[in-house]
């Protein structure tokens, strides 16, 4: 590519958008210079922008870019479908721009402006999956306005994308809490960096490295921050990895959860959300069954009327650990691509669209109840494999050959999005349901955590127990049928 202070741009879409992007390019000369926009407006093709000639139709790419070349081009047309996208990323390619990259959806812009430092590399999740829900933000983070609002996870996927959305609600600080010094680190400068380039509020920022597992930390955090709304996205995920270290799954993601709830409790924070998963619907694998049991952690807190409430959904595109990611780096290298099995189907939303949602349910959600986010259809991973390979240039089965492994440990071939004794009803929302539930966990949690803390937890009256994986799945099997322990579980 040419040198940055040379870089010719192309600029695709003509409206507020585009136009408020060519005027910081214009200001900020050393990113490149806009030779012209792209767009198939008929009335705006052949007219100027302050001084910049629109072309198109953006059909017309190849044809235009020969009289005029350039070297990369920004999309900029927040509110385009993925079908839209994916037919202006395949021009783009037949171009042979040398960088294309895209501003954000509309789901994540509160103020109608996109800002250069938010563009950033088209990827495949930018078209795999269904248009995203459109939500008004800015409406819908009314209440941590004025907040002191905390993360938990903060560096993760989910973790993270609440931090750059929550950044534009006006709370006046904001907590990210992690144990991972780098993923803390780097969001921390990624915010900083986006409101000193005007991006979101004036927010204070603070990162905090720490663990959920330290309850005693957590009591102190939460009475030093004073933090009145909680989001709680930390958890161990990997399931064939959560399978290999069920007790540390169960310790993490279920004493971790009573930790900070118990804290947040004990500290008057007003509103906590926990984000749950699908794998908690019938769980089997552990890291399902862990889950589950946070949520009735979170459901119990709830029944005196507090916020305390649970958001679950499926999985999301390009979250670290998910399909994706490794699916890239599969092609990347020449194949195999690896599919468990031919039939097996997931439930996708990218991840700013599952953010937003999230911060809406937080919102208008009462305590004690589970709210499911509507996911569409589930999508076959053998067909979202072979779209992955075609947006890379290659052809499924000729250039990068599929491979199907069979379903590790703990895996489905499909997954429900709500048991069969959870009805959901429609919210105000028409992307948010709420779940009417009854499981047999209910009213027993505390017996079932009493018995299960001196597995994952040093107790010199118990210790045959510490650490065993045999007895810590026949606890869970008491109250979650069929994660009980097979004939291969080793007890260590």
């Amino acid at each position: 590519m040419a040198d940055e202070s040379r870089t010719s741009i192309y600029i695709v879409g003509a409206g507020f958008t585009g136009t408020t992007l060519a005027a910081e390019l214009r200001s900020k000369r050393i990113f490149g210079r806009v030779v012209a926009f792209l767009d198939d407006d008929p009335s705006k093709i052949g007219t100027t922008i302050e001084g910049v000639s629109v072309l198109g139709p953006i059909e017309a790419a190849a044809r235009v870019i020969a009289t005029t070349p350039a070297d990369e081009a920004i999309i900029a047309i927040p509110s385009a479908t993925h079908e839209q996208l994916a037919r202006i990323y395949a021009i783009l390619r037949r171009a042979n721009f040398a960088r294309i990259r895209i501003v954000p959806q509309l789901s994540q812009i509160l103020d109608g402006e996109a800002h250069l430092i938010q563009a950033r590399e088209i990827d495949p999740e930018d078209f795999l999956a269904r248009s995203p829900v459109r939500v008004n933000l800015k409406k819908s983070l009314a209440y941590v306005r004025g907040k002191r609002v905390l993360v938990t996870g903060a560096g993760g996927s989910i973790g993270s994308e609440l931090c750059r959305q929550l950044l534009e609600g006006g709370a006046e600080r904001l907590y990210l809490f992690g144990h991972g010094e780098n993923s803390i680190y780097e969001i921390e400068r990624e915010l900083r960096l986006l409101q000193e380039e005007g991006v979101g509020e004036r927010a204070t920022i603070v990162p905090i490295i720490g663990e959920i597992q330290d309850k005693e930390y957590l009591d102190f955090i939460l009475s030093r921050t004073r933090a009145r709304i909680v989001f709680h996205t930390a958890a161990h995920k990997h399931v064939p990895l959560m399978e290999a270290n069920p007790v540390e799954a169960v310790k993490n993601n279920v004493f971790g959860t009573r930790n900070i709830v118990e804290a947040c409790k004990k500290n008057q924070v007003e509103r906590f959300v926990l984000i749950s998963t699908d794998k908690a619907v019938e769980p089997s694998c552990v890291y399902g069954a862990s889950k589950l049991l946070a949520e009735e952690i979170v459901l119990n807190a709830g029944k005196g009327g507090e916020h305390y409430l649970v958001v679950r959904f499926g999985n999301v595109l390009g979250s670290r650990g998910s399909i994706l990611p490794l699916f890239r780096r599969q092609i990347l290298k020449g194949g195999p691509v690896t599919v468990t099995h031919p039939d097996t189907r997931r439930y996708f939303m990218t991840i700013p669209e599952a953010s937003s949602l999230v911060l809406k349910a937080g919102g208008v959600g009462a305590g004690g109840e589970v709210y499911l986010l509507d996911m569409g259809n589930s999508i076959s991973i053998r067909d979202l494999a072979e779209q992955m390979i075609r947006f890379y240039g290659f052809e499924p089965g000729v250039d990068i050959p599929i491979t199907y492994t069979g379903l590790r440990k703990g895996e489905k071939i499909l997954e429900k999005l709500y048991a069969d004794t959870e009805a959901p009803e429609q919210t105000e929302h028409h992307k948010i349901l709420k779940l009417h539930r009854k499981t047999l966990i209910n009213g027993r949690i505390d017996s079932v955590l009493a018995r299960l803390r001196p597995i994952c937890f040093f107790d010199p009256a118990e210790a045959d127990v510490f650490r065993n994986r045999r007895v810590l799945r026949s606890v869970l099997e008491e109250v979650i049928p069929g994660i009980g322990p097979s004939q291969e579980e080793p007890e260590f």
